[in-house]
């Protein structure tokens, strides 16, 4: 484990703030799930690294159930949100915006389980805690860099991850909103489909939008698959630069910074996710000794190669 990561293991230790003497909240185990879906980004990768360093932490009357499910089927999801052989207390979750899901959630809340949403949220659920970042303010904070960066007129790409994730959707949004506002000479093109974070999917809908239409200014992609998109570039750009921003801080990003293929970077802190969902159940549960006003929702951190850390992702 890097210097680093003890002292992220420290810090969360004291985020989490569990008390030596636990109050009194009943007797017996007191058991937890995260679900999260089967993704091999870097992002999801450091995410579910993160729970596992924190999980230890807790007092040993917790229980945490770790489950990683087929992404693509969200029936698979559903049944593990609602049906739990043991008294589940609390749920730390990354899951799409569909009506099924929000249905699900709010059976489980109504049994009064205590939700918390990582990475995207769900709609209509007031009782749950969302603590990833705003990411309608991301994608416009993208959408004010790319317009600021490319000064010629052209078209710029949006390539979102997942079509039902509410988190893909917002990022788009805000993008296409702060263009349309202060951007004239940019246009947006949502690219048609979804990416499913794969790299094949990314180089192809990059490719093919090359070959047809107006100069391209730039490229943002709201979720993974960007050794595609660095090997379009590669192929199709060598006629002009064309400004490009990506999320998180990962091995490929770093080096593709320090290349001068990416721009920029938007981090969403997977640690910081991981402590504040757990911080959130807890003192739910009356186990923390936090404050309610010290949980989410996350802030987002933007990197340039000048100010990048330059350590490996997964030993953060």
């Amino acid at each position: 484990m890097s210097s680093r990561a003890r002292a992220n293991v420290v810090a969360a230790a004291k985020e989490l703030a569990i008390p030596r003497v636990l109050p009194e909240v009943g007797h017996g185990l007191i058991h937890l799930d995260i679900l999260l879906p089967d993704n091999g980004t870097p992002f999801f990768r450091r995410l579910n690294q993160a729970l596992q360093r924190a999980i230890p932490l807790l007092n040993k009357r917790i229980v945490v159930h770790r489950k990683i499910l087929p992404e693509q089927d969200e029936a698979a999801m559903i049944r593990a949100v609602l049906r739990c052989p043991y008294p589940r207390q609390g749920l730390i979750i990354a899951a799409p915006d569909t009506i099924a899901m929000r249905c699900a959630l709010q059976e489980v809340l109504a049994r009064g389980e205590h939700v918390a949403m990582v990475v995207t949220n769900v709609a209509e659920l007031a009782q749950a805690r969302y603590v990833g970042i705003d990411n309608y303010a991301a994608g416009r904070t993208a959408g004010y860099l790319l317009g600021r960066f490319c000064h010629k007129p052209g078209r710029v790409l949006l390539l979102s991850g997942r079509a039902d994730y509410r988190g893909h959707l917002e990022r788009v949004t805000g993008c296409t909103d702060i263009m349309g506002e202060a951007f004239a000479h940019l246009r947006c093109e949502h690219l048609p489909g979804q990416t499913s974070d794969d790299s094949d999917r990314c180089y192809m809908a990059v490719s093919e939008a090359f070959k047809h239409g107006e100069r391209i200014a730039g490229i943002y992609n709201t979720g993974g698959g960007s050794p595609g998109i660095e090997a379009a570039l590669r192929r199709f750009a060598d006629h002009g630069k064309v400004c490009w921003v990506a999320h998180e801080l990962s091995d490929d990003h770093q080096e593709y910074l320090r290349l001068g293929i990416l721009d920029l970077v938007i981090d969403q802190d997977p640690d910081g996710q991981a402590t504040m969902a757990l911080q959130h159940v807890l003192m739910a549960l009356g186990m923390s000794e936090s404050s309610a006003s010290g949980v989410g929702p996350g802030e987002f951190r933007l990197y340039l190669p000048e100010n990048m850390r330059g350590e490996n992702y997964m030993a953060l």
